[in-house]
């Protein structure tokens, strides 16, 4: 049982979640691949297209005795203004935000962008998830920095088709499947499917 900072009574440990809308453009796209190769990756998703995103910020924290809050609404209300409303609403996010210049822009790399930009802002420890919608059938959850099991062994994953996945940029393999330790990142292989 966890105690309280004070250690007088058992810590009371809760989250809390916040709701921000933003639209953006994007294209899928990977530098490293060919307009013909992309195609085939991507889709349709290949093409210039928009969302209305969703994002679901959820901090995790004891409540405060004094204030009853786990965090003040009114500072993370500033943060999630200064992290995801003022840099990605109503932008192309290929073109408008630098991160992407050589980070395919899919929804869970729009994740992992919200999630180190927003834990600047919040005590050690507090961001608990992050959940992205791209539409009301699409979300990514993200939880900050856990490896993936293939990633911790510092080995690719195999896809479905089996098809392996290149892990040297400097010597791309244009037979794989998506290059795996590049700048170019997806997270659309963990999912299976391609964003719409």
């Amino acid at each position: 049982m966890q105690t309280s900072a004070s250690g007088m009574k058992p810590a009371r440990i809760a989250t809390f979640s916040r709701i921000e809308t933003f639209c953006a453009s994007h294209k899928l796209a990977c530098k490293l691949l060919s307009d013909a190769e992309n195609q085939k990756l991507f889709g349709k998703s290949s093409r210039r297209h928009g969302h209305n995103y969703k994002v679901v910020v959820t901090v995790r924290g004891e409540i405060d005795p004094t204030s009853g809050m786990v965090v003040d609404l009114t500072d993370l209300k500033a943060y999630m203004k200064e992290v995801i409303m003022e840099p990605l609403d109503r932008k192309d996010l290929d073109q408008d935000i630098p991160y992407f210049a050589n980070v395919v822009s899919t929804t869970e790399n729009l994740a992992v962008f919200i999630w180190e930009n927003l834990q600047r802002y919040l005590p050690t420890g507090a961001l608990y998830k992050i959940k992205l919608y791209e539409t009301e059938e699409n979300s990514v959850t993200y939880k900050g920095g856990i490896p993936a099991p293939a990633a911790a062994a510092g080995k690719g994953t195999m896809p479905a088709d089996g098809k392996k996945l290149c892990n040297d940029l400097q010597k791309p393999n244009h037979d794989c499947f998506f290059p795996a330790n590049s700048h170019c990142l997806s997270g659309t292989l963990s999912l299976g499917g391609i964003h719409g």
